[in-house]
């Protein structure tokens, strides 16, 4: 008999334990599981986008040299002849500095022919050679572009306007930003009846491009006017940015 005392005793100690450790578990996930949810409830999170338009100072040209031979060493020697007489123009004549002029794409390839009597033949060979030309005389640009093509640069691509030096409007675009940000957070918290806290977290998104630099603008027209020079119109360039803002809601 007192060994079954002993046993139903020790079952019910077991199990106050168990009873206990259960209350006790409660007891300290409730009130963190409470705060998680009372934080939540009390934020309001906003993208606030800022934009800065501005003139640009700088343009960057791509100008390259294609041609074609009945071999790959005289398609390149031709080519290469032509790029050296480009370069020197730019660098003698219009003053471009070396470090304003860099090679981008060069390249030698077979051209292919198809025949059904013949099948796949190779017929001559292409050679391309691109140069990424940095400018800063943009009432200049359209003669720059004409003196390359009379010196044998017959590929032309885009001209990309921009600010060369966009960290001096970072502090007008991030204040841009923010400011967006307090305008949307404010009226979603008059439309949930509740009052703008403080901020509790600023961060800068970036999408792989830093945000602050100059969106590329792409202006370079083709057209000539009545002397039969190429017309460019530098136009204006975007800097932006953006900003992920928390507030807290009272």
């Amino acid at each position: 008999m007192k060994g079954l005392v002993k046993t139903v005793g020790s079952v019910l100690l077991v199990g106050s334990l168990l009873i206990g450790g259960m209350g006790l578990s409660g007891a300290f996930q409730g009130p963190e599981k409470a705060y998680a949810e009372d934080v939540q409830k009390n934020i309001v999170s906003v993208i606030g986008k800022g934009e800065v338009s501005i003139k640009p100072d700088i343009v960057y040209l791509s100008i390259g040299v294609d041609t074609t031979a009945t071999t790959a060493q005289e398609a390149q020697k031709t080519n290469g002849a032509l790029i050296q007489k480009v370069n020197t123009l730019l660098k003698t004549t219009w003053g471009i500095a070396d470090k304003d002029i860099q090679s981008t794409q060069f390249s030698v390839q077979p051209n292919y022919t198809y025949s059904e009597k013949e099948g796949q033949q190779v017929k001559g060979y292409n050679a391309h050679h691109t140069l990424v030309v940095a400018y800063r005389d943009l009432t200049k640009v359209g003669q720059l572009l004409d003196a390359a093509s009379a010196a044998g640069a017959n590929n032309i691509g885009n001209a990309s306007f921009a600010v060369e030096d966009p960290s001096t409007l970072e502090t007008q675009v991030i204040e841009k930003a923010m400011a967006n940000a307090d305008v949307k957070a404010a009226a979603i918290a008059k439309a949930a009846k509740r009052s703008l806290g403080q901020v509790v977290t600023v961060t800068q998104n970036e999408d792989g491009n830093n945000p602050v630099y100059a969106a590329q603008a792409e202006k370079l027209m083709g057209a000539a006017d009545s002397a039969g020079s190429t017309s460019v119109e530098p136009g204006e360039v975007k800097v932006t940015t953006q900003l992920s803002v928390t507030y807290e809601l009272k």
